[in-house]
């Protein structure tokens, strides 16, 4: 059984797959595999509500963590961490309004969006992994 103390490694991993759920979308539909993206994508953001289900559970339960790092990390971290976190305020809606045009099939539209939410979600994604190895792991 999965613990609260569990949930930030539980986290780092739905990021990761996550960010290769949306590579692998990408690659997909630059092959126009088009039934193959829409699974990648559709499952990138399942994976990513199921982590910020698990996040908000963990820091109801435990709060905040203090970066124990000193030195040339901390400002490191905390750079990461800023650009993180005003990043990922602006993924759900640009995910929720990109994967809407693709099901009303506005592809036009679709695809004039997906440039951007793209390598936002997957920045966020990525980071999301960096933030938890300097917080937890370091």
């Amino acid at each position: 059984m999965i613990s609260i103390s569990d949930l930030p490694a539980v986290n780092a991993t739905l990021n990761g797959s996550s960010a290769l759920l949306l590579v692998a979308g990408y690659i997909l539909i630059r092959q126009r595999r088009v039934t193959a993206h829409k699974v990648c994508m559709g499952s990138a953001f399942a994976t990513s509500t199921l982590f910020l289900i698990c996040y908000l559970t963990y820091h109801y339960h435990i709060g905040s963590k203090p970066f124990p790092g000193q030195g040339w990390v901390r400002p490191l971290y905390f750079s990461i961490l800023i650009s993180h976190t005003v990043l990922a305020v602006s993924i759900l809606p640009l995910a929720l309004t990109t994967l809407y045009r693709a099901w009303r099939a506005q592809f036009d539209r679709h695809v004039k969006i997906a440039r951007w939410t793209l390598p936002i979600w997957l920045y966020v994604s990525v980071t999301g992994v960096v933030i938890y190895w300097m917080l937890y792991q370091l």
